[in-house]
């Protein structure tokens, strides 16, 4: 049997505690050891809360027991996300986690929509959502998987503390076999002949070799950045935030989605915990002062404020690759967007993912690196779209961010897309990549672009039956939201692990 391949992880956080969690869970300990070398004198970024619900299939994929982990994070369910005044003033729409309409109709659900808007309905979208419509509400409860309804069409996220999860990691990644090892690096050693990164040299004098390295070292790129000189490609022209202030403050509802509210120079999160409520300004410098945007963040939270604002500056972009020589990067160090659709989380998983499933042996097959490198610029530019698109595609003239988003020449894959859906209701579907056609279809509709034409289909339909149906399917939506638990009686319950599948009203459809 071959030697194990020694793989070194620099950085801890949520991106180097996911990684050690998923090598040691899904790698057997004869295949590779597993090395986390962390100071705790070094912060970590940590003010990404929300996820996107691929979070619950790394979570099974490395057997994480939900109710656990929620108790450990202070977590709370997640069904999508509002955004308020982005379109315009006095706009608000859901991005929710599920389809529109009934089951297995998300393909065709918003064509049939648009028929029926043209024949005088009034209804938006999200009103045939049964997450959109549960988070509204603030209700909760499992999708149904064992037949198709109503209340299987949608899946869910989470909120939860970060910095609590990271430790969370910690404690089961060292449980199943991955080593730490504390102390700052002082020198990162370069094999003469190939390049490759050979050893970490910390500054009490231990020298650390490996095989392969990981670099989650956050904005800092040790490994990938500095060491190896990978190139970064700067995406700001498109996404021009550039600082962002973060802030607790005492707990208020319980919420299950995020919001997203539109500024004076940017946007403002407000993240539901069960223990406090985080809150955060994602603003531009070119368009506002850091103590005026920390004044107006302090001005708009409802509850009091637990902390002081703490300041992340960043620059929008990635690393030209994730995976060069023997050196992967994971997380910041391989690229940042800001959190405005959750995605940090993502990519820090897909990375993971991608890499377990392209592990290479002691020595590289640069086949294995390339597809990985493939795989993730797809996922990059698939996500710099459409976080591209909720600012492209706004309607706002009160200042002068939103005139100049509004305004700017967009990546010519978006374009496309944009053109595409205005003419004739058409979502691209691809496989690789977060954002399916029912996250498209949010933004377009919810900042007000409605396409000049819809599908033949949709006319099979007589208008006056469709409309019935469509009202129809609007009150049996808000029927099952009324039979669900409230989010907070329902983590209640599920903390104290009752029995909470699915309400008990709800057991009669069933």
């Amino acid at each position: 049997m071959s030697k194990p391949l020694d793989i070194v992880i620099l950085g801890g956080g949520t991106a180097g505690w996911m990684t050690a969690a998923a090598l040691v869970s899904l790698i057997p300990l004869s295949r590779c050891r597993v090395r986390l070398v962390e100071s705790e004198e070094i912060g970590i970024v940590g003010v990404g809360e929300a996820t996107f619900p691929e979070i619950k299939k790394f979570n099974d994929a490395i057997d994480i027991e939900e109710a656990e982990m929620m108790r450990a994070t202070k977590a709370a369910f997640k069904l999508g996300i509002e955004f308020v005044d982005w379109g315009f003033k006095g706009s608000r729409y859901i991005h929710p986690f599920g389809a529109h309409g009934p089951p297995n109709m998300d393909h065709i659900f918003h064509h049939l929509w648009l028929r029926a808007r043209s024949l005088g309905l009034t209804s938006q979208i999200d009103d045939y959502s049964f997450a959109a419509q549960a988070a509204r509400n603030c209700r909760f409860e499992f999708p149904e998987t064992r037949r198709p309804t109503l209340n299987s069409t949608y899946t869910y996220a989470y909120h939860f503390d970060a910095g609590l999860f990271g430790l969370f990691l910690r404690g089961l990644a060292e449980q199943r076999g991955a080593a730490r090892t504390e102390g700052k690096v002082l020198e990162v050693i370069l094999d003469p002949q190939s390049g490759q990164v050979r050893s970490l040299v910390l500054e009490s004098g231990e020298t650390i070799s490996g095989d392969l390295f990981i670099d989650c070292s956050g904005f800092r790129s040790l490994l990938l950045g500095q060491a190896l000189g990978v190139g970064w490609e700067d995406w700001s022209k498109w996404l021009p935030c550039d600082r962002a202030l973060a802030v607790p403050s005492e707990r208020d509802e319980l919420s299950p989605y995020t919001r997203s509210t539109a500024m004076e120079a940017g946007w403002r999160w407000r993240i539901p915990l069960q223990h406090r409520t985080g809150n955060g300004y994602v603003f531009s410098s070119s368009f506002i002062e850091e103590g005026e945007a920390a004044d107006s963040l302090l001005r708009s939270l409802d509850t009091k404020v637990l902390g002081e604002p703490r300041l992340l500056k960043f620059t929008t972009g990635r690393r030209t690759v994730g995976w060069e020589k023997n050196c992967v990067a994971v997380g910041l160090a391989s690229g940042f967007f800001e959190p405005l659709e959750s995605t940090s989380i993502y990519l820090i998983q897909i990375a993971i993912m991608n890499l377990v499933r392209l592990l290479p042996g002691k020595s590289i097959d640069p086949r294995l690196r390339d597809e990985f490198n493939r795989l993730m610029e797809l996922q990059y530019e698939r996500i710099r779209d459409f976080l591209i698109l909720h600012y492209k595609l706004n309607g706002r003239d009160d200042s002068e961010i939103w005139r100049y988003c509004a305004a700017m020449d967009v990546p010519e894959s978006l374009t496309s897309k944009i053109e595409l859906f205005r003419h004739s209701a058409i979502i691209e579907r691809y496989r690789e990549g977060l954002f399916t056609p029912i996250s498209w279809l949010s933004v377009f509709t919810g900042q007000g672009l409605m396409p000049e034409s819809y599908s033949p289909f949709a006319d099979a339909i007589p208008g006056d039956e469709l409309i019935s149906k469509l009202e129809e399917l609007r009150a049996e939506i808000a029927d099952r939201v009324d039979e669900m638990l409230p989010h907070d009686r329902f983590i209640q319950r599920y903390r104290a692990a009752e029995p909470v599948g699915v309400s008990v009203a709800a057991e009669a459809h069933l």
